[in-house]
């Protein structure tokens, strides 16, 4: 793993493959059979479980968890605190869980708090608002907020929200 920055308070598998200029910070977990890109930023208490993917460019901030089942694309920001799912009938004596996937295409972002029930989509760019419950598949370009999360406009690939299919800063 060179060209790889890992705090002395992380704890990486040996068994997991990490992306060069790929950052981890204090106290993050990495797990045997995970994937995470190149110039990457792991922040502080995240947890990353046994087997997920992460691509390039991706920057998962504080307190984040990201379980087995998950797949994170290119350029996606996951806001601190969110916390993905992987289990639809969870119960702590269910020895015979499913694991159901979930998929975050390139350049999505997500909010702060929010949670992403499992086996959901989030389309490329969209924005998942902080605090939202995402139950439902979340379309390309679309700005969802709530519990449960809903549309409530369009955004650009700057972040920005459409008006009247336009975006002001980037006059597209």
């Amino acid at each position: 793993m060179e060209d790889v920055y890992i705090h002395p308070s992380a704890f990486v598998s040996k068994d997991c493959c990490i992306g060069k200029g790929t950052k981890i910070w204090v106290n993050a977990q990495v797990r045997e059979n995970s994937t995470i890109g190149e110039n990457c930023i792991i922040s502080k208490d995240t947890y990353i479980d046994i087997g997920v993917e992460i691509g390039n460019n991706v920057k998962i901030q504080n307190g984040v968890s990201v379980f087995h089942g998950v797949t994170i694309a290119d350029d996606v920001l996951v806001g601190p605190n969110v916390c993905f799912t992987n289990d639809y009938y969870p119960r702590s004596f269910n020895n015979e869980w499913i694991i159901t996937e979930t998929k975050v295409r390139h350049g999505a972002s997500i909010g702060a708090n929010a949670t992403i029930i499992c086996g959901n989509t989030l389309g490329e760019y969209c924005m998942v608002g902080a605090g939202s419950v995402v139950t439902k598949d979340v379309p390309p370009y679309t700005l969802v907020v709530g519990n449960p999360a809903v549309p409530v406009g369009k955004v650009c690939k700057c972040g920005r929200r459409l008006q009247n299919d336009k975006c002001l800063a980037c006059e597209v």
